[in-house]
């Protein structure tokens, strides 16, 4: 939607520095913009394009100064004043409508759904061809189900939510509101339980579920698997990225990001606010506080209070982790000079022993 960037300023709550009648059609990286687009910058390694910029206008924090032909878009946090931007200039994704002759008088649903007799499907909700709906599953308001998509018997899918293609939500499992399951994600399959006898690995029943709360979103990919006794729980407002497996029975908490491939084991406590890194491992059974931060591939093996950043195999105080990564950046010179260090040392041994024997 092209618009002032005076406009523009006002949709987004900040403050202009620079001639306002410039129109703007879109955003784009500070480095590629183009003379109708608009650039941010929250990090000052990127400061060195605010020269070359072709841009219409730059995000910034306060304390920037720009070029004087480069107009300011003053924000206290520029990343979430270009986030507003894009949301103004280009909106969130459209989500098309079956093409097939849908039926229902409140809700579109295409012929080539399934929905089972005693399932129900709440007003405004979409369903496209080859989503189905199992039997006592319920769909809210205003949901999206594309082709593939799956709900199992006696599932709840909330208001709002949506379900790209070929997520699949389990029999039993609840999604709240405006939950957003993206492609080939799988809510609520198997936990991995086994009781092994005898050199022979027997299922153990996974009887209970998972429960996603309001306005969580998992990428593409992910795996969150059902509670044997009792229930998964993933927090309001939780995001994750793609490739993300969560064991049975953990708890995760509000507000929490994970990063792609984290793996996170069965029987974890997840707090609050909680930031894990790409690959970052977290064994069974522990506690991670509110607030913990870990850095990408942190084997993280016993509890963690809350606050603390870590990082590291197993995971230690991020400053040490840095300390012991640069010591360990050339291990074989390292091994070559000990190795030198112990012939010379052998050597002045062997002499002294010469030199005593020859006093003697």
């Amino acid at each position: 939607m092209p618009m002032t960037l005076q406009q523009l300023a006002q949709r987004i709550d900040a403050t202009l520095d620079g001639d306002g009648s410039i129109t703007v059609t879109g955003c784009a990286p500070i480095d590629r913009a183009g003379p109708g687009e608009v650039a941010f910058l929250a990090n000052q390694k990127y400061a060195r394009f605010l020269p070359t910029t072709r841009a219409a206008a730059v995000v910034v924090s306060p304390d920037v100064t720009c070029p004087p032909q480069l107009a300011r878009l003053i924000c206290d946090d520029p990343y979430y004043g270009f986030r507003n931007a894009v949301v103004a200039l280009h909106g969130f994704r459209p989500h098309s409508k079956p093409l097939d002759k849908p039926t229902g008088s409140d809700c579109l649903i295409s012929p080539a759904a399934s929905v089972h007799p005693q399932a129900t499907i709440a007003e405004g909700a979409i369903l496209h061809p080859h989503a189905v709906v199992e039997a006592h599953a319920s769909v809210g308001r205003d949901s999206i189900l594309y082709p593939g998509a799956y709900v199992g018997p006696h599932a709840r899918v909330g208001e709002s939510c949506i379900l790209y293609p070929n997520a699949v939500v389990y029999d039993r499992c609840v999604l709240g509101n405006r939950v957003t399951l993206h492609a080939n994600t799988v809510v609520g399959h198997d936990g991995f339980g086994y009781a092994t006898h005898e050199g022979i690995h027997h299922k153990i029943p996974q009887t209970g579920i998972v429960v996603i709360e309001d306005d969580v979103e998992l990428g593409a990919g992910c795996a969150v698997e059902r509670a044997a006794i009792g229930e998964t729980r993933v927090g309001q407002g939780t995001k994750f990225a793609d490739l993300i497996s969560i064991g049975h029975g953990t708890t995760i908490g509000r507000g929490c990001l994970f990063v792609s491939l984290v793996g996170v084991s069965g029987s974890v406590e997840v707090g609050d606010y909680v930031v894990l890194g790409g690959q970052v491992g977290v064994t069974g059974h522990i506690k991670i506080g509110d607030g913990v931060q870990a850095a990408g591939k942190t084997a993280i093996a016993s509890d963690i209070e809350p606050g603390r950043k870590v990082a590291g195999q197993p995971a230690v105080d991020l400053d040490q982790a840095k300390r012991n990564a640069l010591a360990g950046r050339d291990l074989y010179d390292l091994v070559k000079r000990v190795r030198q260090l112990e012939r010379e040392l052998r050597h002045l041994r062997e002499q002294s022993a010469t030199d005593d024997a020859t006093s003697a």
